[in-house]
């Protein structure tokens, strides 16, 4: 790729435009978005619109053992197992960050974000994960680059603390292409986890005043890579050897860092009895992943840590609006939970004890539309329409 003449010293900040609000430039007010990179979200909202009630109409074949227990639309479903236990289930994939690992002739970090984003959304029903499979479908069953992806896949579940008891490898060169040929692969993975009927985190507790408290991300984590790649690799030809100062190292090393596993922190906090009301796991509907689950509460968030520099080159090269970005990236905080104000304080110790960092954002209101209010961003997210608007 053709390398963009930037001195290897400079900070993001030097070429960042300033008059920034919460950290995040405002210089431009239009420019790239995800629709415009090649994904519709609201396309795919109609699409979920249609399916979930076919879906559903299959809740009745089952029940006592296999019940539904929970509404299509929480981070996981989950099953009746006996008259005291669920089991969670979930499928998810890593998406076209896996093109960044084609790009570098790196796979061995990305199967720790496959476990990743199926263990994180896991925990946010109050389950513990336990097992999973994986699913490989590759262009040419390479046993080097099947074998690095099953290391990450290794790693990512000794931090999460699950056993791997199967998977599938499809070889498909008719259906697969990458960015080089011949190492075109997708990941996707499934975890089941077990929980407590009585300990279902639904949101159903959620009051007035709880607070909203975030827990730092890793970066992109395994969102919003078809919109990043197509402002930094292609927009401006960014190499992905291409040191930033801003960054503290390449392009491509940041792109590549693995999703943060949150299951380690959240257990003890289970251990510890913490009163956790509702999680979210922040992916690319962004805060708005906050009203997956409960009702009759939206959230005012006060506060928000600065963003890290890769979201900041982002905005500023794609020239991203606020909102926009708040749509499709975590902007730093990868989960988030809501608990009573007396126990903060321990989940702050928790968090931080796992090396991660926590950031108080603000609290839950009582509110029949739910919205979510980011009130350093001027914008306010409406979840009937699933996307965050600007509002002063």
């Amino acid at each position: 790729m053709k390398k963009t003449e930037i001195d290897k010293t400079t900070k993001i900040e030097d070429y960042v435009l300033q008059g920034r609000v919460g950290g995040v430039c405002m210089a431009h007010r239009a420019g790239i978005t995800y629709a415009n990179s090649g994904v519709d979200m609201q396309k795919e909202d109609r699409a979920m619109e249609r399916i979930i009630p076919i879906f559903e109409e299959t809740h009745r074949y089952r029940t006592g053992v296999g019940k539904c227990v929970a509404k299509i639309g929480h981070f996981a479903g989950i099953v009746q197992l006996n008259s005291r236990q669920a089991l969670a289930i979930k499928t998810d994939g890593v998406g076209t960050k896996i093109f960044i690992a084609e790009l570098l002739e790196k796979y061995d970090t990305i199967g720790i974000d496959c476990v990743a984003m199926n263990v994180n959304d896991i925990i946010c029903t109050g389950a513990e994960p336990i097992s999973f499979e994986d699913y490989i479908a590759i262009q040419d069953p390479d046993p080097d680059i099947i074998e690095q992806i099953a290391i990450g896949l290794k790693k990512g579940a000794e931090i999460a603390k699950i056993n791997i008891v199967g998977g599938e490898t499809a070889v498909v060169p008719e259906m697969i292409r990458g960015m080089r040929e011949g190492v075109g692969f997708d990941l996707a993975g499934m975890c089941v986890g077990i929980v407590d009927i009585a300990k279902i985190i639904d949101g159903s507790r959620v009051e007035e005043g709880d607070t909203l408290l975030g827990i730092s991300s890793s970066g992109l984590h395994s969102n919003g890579y078809t919109m990043a790649r197509r402002i930094l690799l292609e927009k401006m030809h960014f190499d992905l050897d291409k040191y930033f100062d801003g960054l503290g190292r390449a392009l491509g090393e940041e792109l590549l860092e693995p999703t943060y596993i949150y299951v380690p922190e959240i257990l003890q906090m289970f251990k510890e009895n913490l009163n956790i009301k509702l999680m979210a796991h922040i992916t690319s509907r962004g805060f708005l992943n906050l009203d997956r689950v409960g009702k009759g509460y939206g959230y005012v968030i006060e506060e928000l840590p600065e963003p890290a520099g890769i979201f900041k080159l982002i905005q500023r090269y794609g020239d991203v609006t606020d909102e926009e970005m708040c749509n499709r990236f975590n902007m730093g905080i990868g989960m988030c939970m809501v608990l009573p104000k007396e126990d903060v304080d321990s989940a702050t110790q928790i968090i931080e004890e796992h090396g991660k960092d926590a950031f108080i954002l603000g609290h839950a209101r009582r509110d029949p539309e739910r919205k979510i209010q980011i009130k350093p961003l001027g914008i306010v997210g409406i979840p009937k329409e699933q996307v965050f608007k600007k509002y002063r």
